[in-house]
């Protein structure tokens, strides 16, 4: 598998996260309350965008072991959803509220499902079924 020309899924997911966390940064930088959501929304566009490439680029993989990425993705995707709850959770103790509140819930989701799908695509990019059975044989 590890000979096999792969999407750039880590090189675009690592992009996608980065607008994330810029997002972030950027409604939590100003000590004004008013935050223009402009920007905010148009990183996380770029970002959802970003996914849905990698997402649709991996699909197209011939003969890729989706068996071993969806058992990796699946508890992955569990840590992870727990994760962004608990921010999700701060945020609202904050009392953060309004469109600010949408655009980081929707980035949490991003989070949530791109860091999953990187480390399910590395455990199966470098999967050889043959190791195993030869391992335990």
């Amino acid at each position: 598998m590890s000979e096999r020309r792969l999407p750039p899924v880590t090189q675009v997911g690592m992009t996608s996260l980065a607008l994330i966390v810029a997002s972030g940064i950027y409604l939590s930088a100003p000590s004004a309350h008013h935050v223009p959501l402009g920007p905010a929304v148009a990183l996380l566009a770029a970002s959802v965008l970003l996914l849905a490439g990698n997402l649709v680029a991996l699909s197209r993989v011939p003969d890729f072991p989706w068996g071993r990425f969806f058992e990796v993705a699946k508890w992955t995707l569990l840590a992870y959803v727990v994760i962004a709850g608990m921010i999700e959770y701060s945020f609202l103790r904050d009392h953060i509220k309004g469109g600010v509140l949408v655009v980081l819930t929707l980035s949490l989701v991003v989070f949530a499902v791109h860091v999953p799908v990187l480390v399910s695509f590395t455990v199966a990019r470098f999967y050889e079924p043959d190791e195993l059975t030869t391992a335990q044989g």
